[in-house]
């Protein structure tokens, strides 16, 4: 295993912040659990999909409801090729820079085009008030991998390094279908899938529930 980095894999005092959000799965099989945020938008989560439908792949894809809203067809397509989705509230706000009745009304705004019980905080930051009030209301889940095929300054390779470093058994590994990730995702993400199959890893989606009445 790599070397630590706070920015990939997260420090015990930060998860002891939200103790009761998911951060890992149990270890006892080879299992990880592939999670995209930010979209679904036509400049690459259609090509996310086409190479998961290759690989027979299910993930779980963290939305954003202004997404969800302007590419309805694309969001259709992750839940009937087998995907799982969790809400990513509606403008990807950060808790910690909104009051906290403007965040849950943004996460209830994209709850209107999300119906899911996952829920995942932008950055992964919240206020602890904001916190207490949504695990109430959701799973929240966070992850113990974090690709950062979002930032410029990290290439292709350090995005993969960053998976093959620090992924064991029960990982959430956060990868980013938007566009600004899209160069290092598109070049990072498929060999990441091949060193994890060759590893013995299998894939699964988080499961989730709907909670909208029919």
């Amino acid at each position: 295993m790599r070397r630590f980095d706070p920015r990939v894999h997260l420090p015990g005092f930060f998860t002891s912040l939200f103790k009761h959000a998911v951060w890992k799965f149990s270890d006892t099989d080879r299992v990880v659990y592939l999670t995209f945020d930010d979209g679904p938008v036509p400049e690459i989560t259609p090509w996310v999909l086409q190479l998961l439908r290759d690989e027979d792949i299910r993930a779980t894809f963290f939305c954003v409801g202004e997404n969800v809203m302007k590419y309805p067809e694309i969001y259709r397509q992750i839940l009937d090729d087998g995907h799982s989705v969790g809400n990513h509230t509606f403008s990807h706000w950060q808790g910690l820079k909104k009051t906290d009745r403007d965040f849950f009304r943004n996460i209830e705004k994209a709850r209107e085009y999300i119906d899911s019980d996952l829920f995942r905080p932008p950055h992964g930051w919240m206020k602890r008030s904001q916190y207490y009030y949504l695990k109430r209301k959701f799973r929240i889940i966070m992850w113990d991998v974090i690709s950062c095929d979002y930032d410029i300054r990290f290439s292709p390779e350090n995005v993969l390094k960053n998976v093959t470093g620090f992924t064991r058994p029960g990982s959430i590994i956060t990868f980013h279908d938007s566009i600004k990730a899209k160069p290092n995702l598109m070049n990072a993400l498929p060999p990441a899938i091949r060193w994890l199959k060759e590893q013995g890893y299998r894939f699964e989606a988080i499961p989730f529930k709907k909670v909208r009445s029919a």
